[in-house]
């Protein structure tokens, strides 16, 4: 969710290799990856149905009023919603989803050709890992700096399956279309030019991790994804298999996500919280793992461009409103994002408010 170098990882085992062998073996889960965190054994609340946004709706102008209002609704006091009728030719996600599958079979040898070097989070491997002694997340992942295009570094991009360059390049086509539309109708629901958000986003950097969660038998011992936010504006996750995992924050109780079939599940980055001055707020998320499934997610981040200065709007900093956040460039936030991450959610937040 971040710019390279910024959230580099330290070298840690292959989890989906180990989740082979250790699965059968009937051995306890190894030390590093057990969770003892109060958090974890909290009671997860179910079948409470997140927001659901229509993106056709909100471009119809007969229903886009009423449906903007839902928008606000879910950017203000959830921070996530699934969105449906987004528009991306179901081809497009059909070839993706695919291949990123497939990408996950490939023998170990093969995917580590696309391994992270020293000092960078890019290509295959684990993500936040800063410390030989913090816990593990039970997950592998892959990512890659998507646009703009001369962002990429192909060393990274798999050539397997061959299709698989071209499924990103399309996907990732699309999924900008998409935000730079939300964008667009957030900026409205909050009182801005139709394009004050995507001011901020000039040419809308993207970058995407795509996760791979083993099954592992002691699944309420570890943890697929450690509770975080995302340094972004807006985060589009698509579901790579109907394996669930993904929860949220809310009201001081994790709440499962059922996603909808087709829908992508938005969420709201640090960056558009601070931006709104904290009329979004950005929700702390993660994501547990099945005991015998696999599940595959991919997020598509969408961020600010690398010499922005992060700071509440003008326009939403009033007398009756002063601003809540400090300001900062974005690369020295991620630097304080990943800094602080074995910290808690929500620190790098609190050592930019004004109003501790």
């Amino acid at each position: 969710m971040a710019h390279a170098k910024a959230g580099a990882s330290l070298p840690v085992p292959n989890v989906q290799a180990l989740a082979q062998t250790w699965n059968g073996s009937g051995e306890e889960v190894p030390e590093r990856y057990v969770r003892t965190e109060e958090s974890v054994a909290e009671e997860v609340v179910a079948g409470c149905e997140i927001p659901v946004i229509d993106l056709g709706r909100l471009l119809d102008p007969q229903s886009s009023e009423e449906e903007l209002a839902n928008l606000g609704f879910a950017c203000q006091h959830w921070g996530f919603f699934q969105l449906i009728n987004h528009g991306v030719p179901e081809e497009v996600i059909l070839n993706v989803k695919r291949d990123i599958t497939e990408f996950f079979k490939l023998p170990l040898e093969a995917k580590e050709a696309y391994a992270q070097v020293p000092g960078g989070i890019e290509g295959y491997g684990q993500a936040f890992v800063f410390s030989d002694t913090q816990k593990l997340d039970w997950a592998d992942m892959f990512y890659l700096m998507v646009r703009p295009t001369e962002s990429r570094d192909m060393r990274f991009w798999s050539t397997q399956p061959p299709s698989f360059r071209d499924s990103i390049d399309r996907y990732s086509a699309e999924t900008a279309r998409v935000a730079a539309s939300l964008l667009r109708f957030m900026a409205a629901d909050m009182g801005l030019e139709p394009e004050r958000l995507l001011e901020v986003c000039r040419g809308q950097p993207q970058s995407m991790r795509v996760t791979y969660y083993p099954p592992c038998r002691q699944a309420g011992d570890v943890l697929g994804l450690s509770p975080h936010t995302d340094a972004t504006v807006v985060t589009l996750l698509l579901h790579v298999n109907d394996v669930q995992g993904l929860q949220i924050r809310k009201d001081g109780k994790w709440v499962a996500v059922d996603p909808l079939d087709g829908a992508f599940v938005v969420s709201i980055g640090d960056i558009l919280e601070i931006l709104s001055n904290g009329r979004y707020r950005s929700i702390e998320h993660r994501a547990v793992v099945h005991p015998n499934k696999e599940r595959i997610s991919a997020a598509m981040f969408h961020q600010p461009c690398q010499d922005t200065t992060v700071s509440p709007l003008p326009e939403l900093v009033t007398d009756g409103c002063g601003a809540r956040y400090k300001s900062m460039g974005y690369m020295d936030f991620l630097k304080l994002f990943f800094a602080t991450k074995l910290d808690g959610r929500r620190s790098h937040m609190d050592a930019l408010s004004l109003r501790n």
